[in-house]
C-alpha cells in the first residue's frame, strides 16, 4: 500500500471510530511502523485534516465545534471542582494556558472530557514533582473549552461566574475574550 492509500486508510478509521484510535492499532492494521504512523497523521494535519491526539489515540475532528475561553482564578484545592464543572456541563477542557507580561502565552495541552481524565490528571498531579501552571501567576489562568453548541457554552459560563472562578481581563492582556457576550 502506497503512502497515499494509507493515509486515506487512516481517515477513514478515525471518521469511523468512536474512540480515540492508537497510532499502535493503526501501525497493525496498516501493517507499518508507529513511526510511519507518526509522520502521515503529521502529513494529514498539514493537509487541513483536524486530527488531535490524546493520551488513548488520535481523534478527527469531524464536526463543527464550539469553543471559547474562559479566564479564571482559584486556589490549587478547587481544581477538581472548577474541571468537573466544566465537564459535567458538557465541555471539553482542551488546554490551560496563561499570560505572562516577561513570557507571554504559556500553555499545556490537558483534552480533559470526563470525571475519569480528571482524576487521571489530578492523580499525575499529586504524583508528579511539578506545581501547576496556573501558580506562575498567582492562580489566574485560561481554558480552552469545547462543546456542542454555544448554550453548553453560555451555562458554563455561567456556573463558573456563580461559583466565583471567573476572572475579570486586565489592561495588559491582549483580548477580551467575552467580547460579545
Amino acid at each position: 500500500m502506497d503512502g497515499n492509500k494509507r493515509r486515506e486508510a487512516i481517515i477513514d478509521i478515525l471518521k469511523n471510530s468512536l474512540q480515540p484510535v492508537s497510532g499502535t492499532y493503526l501501525a497493525k492494521t496498516l501493517q507499518v511502523s508507529r513511526q510511519v504512523i507518526v509522520q502521515d497523521i503529521a502529513l494529514l494535519r498539514a493537509g487541513d485534516y483536524d486530527i488531535y491526539s490524546t493520551h488513548k489515540g488520535y481523534v478527527l475532528n469531524t464536526q463543527k465545534v464550539c469553543k471559547r475561553i474562559f479566564k479564571v482564578h482559584h486556589d490549587d484545592n478547587e481544581v477538581e471542582k472548577e474541571l468537573s464543572l466544566i465537564v459535567d456541563l458538557g465541555g471539553f477542557v482542551e488546554d490551560v494556558f496563561v499570560y505572562h507580561k516577561v513570557y507571554n502565552i504559556v500553555k499545556a495541552t490537558l483534552n480533559i472530557a470526563s470525571r475519569r481524565d480528571i482524576k487521571n490528571y489530578m492523580t499525575n498531579l499529586q504524583t508528579g514533582h511539578s506545581s501547576l501552571l496556573k501558580n506562575v501567576t498567582s492562580g489566574y489562568h485560561y481554558h480552552t473549552v469545547h462543546a456542542d453548541n454555544e448554550e453548553i457554552l453560555d451555562e458554563i459560563q455561567e456556573e463558573l461566574q456563580k461559583a466565583g472562578f471567573l476572572a475579570q481581563l486586565q489592561e495588559y492582556e491582549p483580548v477580551d475574550f467575552w467580547k460579545d457576550k
